[in-house]
């Protein structure tokens, strides 16, 4: 084994080898099942207008077949020992990935290495994907919950931004993309420096990363350090109002604001207000428009963060004469919640409910993995699962607050979809 190695929290170990690929790993007692997952540091954020959904059909081609394995080979490789395989594209990662009985590990190691080192991307290829992923275009125009989440970012970073495009391209955008555009972008950031191979579950992370190594082979014969973490000048958040028309029997609407950037400290307090504002069925919106009004069935907050910037919303769904009632009492809810803040008693249970459905969550190696790819590829830090429950449970009510009063209080957006 090369590389350096260095134990990032307890059970948790990463080496980086000397041409940047970074693996990390985390030992789980007690458990017969492995993911392990390839990130790349490259998403829909990284596109010119020329090239946008670049990354997008590029995951998809990957799939396709390689020197030694063709597509179908790819599938009965996995399928044959009961593995689950994937993978999906952000704005700024792309993923492929892999669940597995402990034992089919290396297994499931040698095949993605082979996908992402050795992908032959024939003319062929590009063409029958490109069909495909037009299909999948329309298929998501025609949800509605895409549809207004996408104009949402449009309206907040700029339709023609890197940020405000959506990850899938457009109709225009795909076929205009060559075989040699999409090669180019392949061989330019599928680089060793910008991946992580994150693994979790039944495993020793010293078999993991000999594995790797063979996989990946001579594509790591080159010297580099990793790529460090996504960072860039904060990002302007243009407030409005953008419709679409859809002859759809509800419309959907997102409002929200300006939220935080990634690494910001303040994101702890943030979740636990948006927690209080719609994470449940005890939320304040919950129970303000669907419990006490029966405006809408699906009504929810949300935070999502990015290097530089975010967004903070709340989306809900509702017939359409239900509309501007169901817009008055979400920002009558937000008003209330920028002046007031949460109480002490909201504070307590946000944390509880914040903490048990992290722990829950991340008791599948499958999420551990994730947990470990991302922290990697996005945070200069990897905090431990029990820092983070020590920072969701140091929140305190002034802090909580305050956040909940600047963010708050921000100047809206307003993305909405229906007839």
């Amino acid at each position: 084994m090369t590389g350096s190695t260095t134990e990032l929290t307890p059970g948790v170990r990463r080496t980086t080898l000397p041409s940047g690929l970074r693996v990390v790993t985390e030992e789980m007692a007690g458990v017969r099942s492995a993911a392990v997952g390839v990130w790349v540091g490259v998403g829909s954020r990284d596109e010119s207008a020329a090239l946008h959904g670049c990354s997008h059909f590029l995951e998809h081609l990957l799939f396709k077949g390689t020197p030694t394995r063709s597509a179908l080979d790819i599938s009965l490789a996995l399928d044959a020992v009961g593995g689950e395989f994937n993978a999906f594209t952000a704005k700024e990662y792309t993923v492929f990935h892999a669940r597995v009985l402990d034992e089919d590990l290396p297994l499931a190691i040698d095949v993605l290495g082979d996908m992402i080192t050795s992908s032959l991307l024939t003319p062929d290829d590009v063409e029958a994907e490109r069909e495909v992923i037009l299909d999948e275009i329309a298929m998501h125009d025609d949800d509605p919950d895409d549809v207004v989440h996408n104009l949402f970012a449009a309206q907040a970073w700029g339709a023609d931004t890197p940020l405000g495009r959506g990850i899938a391209g457009t109709e225009s955008s795909i076929e205009a993309l060559s075989r040699e555009d999409v090669v180019g972008f392949y061989r330019e950031h599928y680089r060793p420096e910008a991946m992580v191979v994150a693994a979790a579950g039944n495993l020793r992370h010293d078999d993991v990363v000999a594995q790797v190594e063979k996989a990946f082979g001579a594509f790591l014969g080159g010297v580099a350090a990793p790529r460090p973490c996504r960072t860039g000048s904060p990002v302007v958040v243009h407030p409005g109002e953008v419709a679409v028309s859809k002859p759809l029997e509800q419309v959907n609407l997102v409002l929200g604001m300006e939220g935080l950037a990634r690494d910001d400290d303040r994101r702890f307090a943030l979740s636990v207000v948006t927690t209080a504002l719609g994470g449940g069925t005890s939320s304040r919106l919950f129970q303000e428009v669907r419990e006490r009004r029966g405006l809408a069935y699906s009504v929810y907050s949300f935070a999502s963060s990015h290097a530089e910037t975010g967004l903070v919303g709340v989306a809900l769904g509702c017939l359409p004469g239900k509309v501007e009632e169901s817009l008055a009492v979400v920002r009558a809810e937000l008003a209330r919640l920028a002046a007031d803040g949460i109480t002490a008693e909201e504070l307590a249970m946000c944390q509880g409910q914040l903490r048990g459905g992290l722990v829950l969550g991340l008791e599948d190696s499958a999420s551990r993995m994730s947990r470990l790819g991302k922290a990697e590829l996005t945070h200069a830090d990897t905090l431990s699962i029990d820092a983070v429950l020590d920072r969701i449970g140091a929140v305190t009510l002034a802090e909580a607050n305050a956040i909940a009063a600047e963010v708050f209080s921000r100047p809206e957006l307003l993305a909405v979809v229906g007839p």
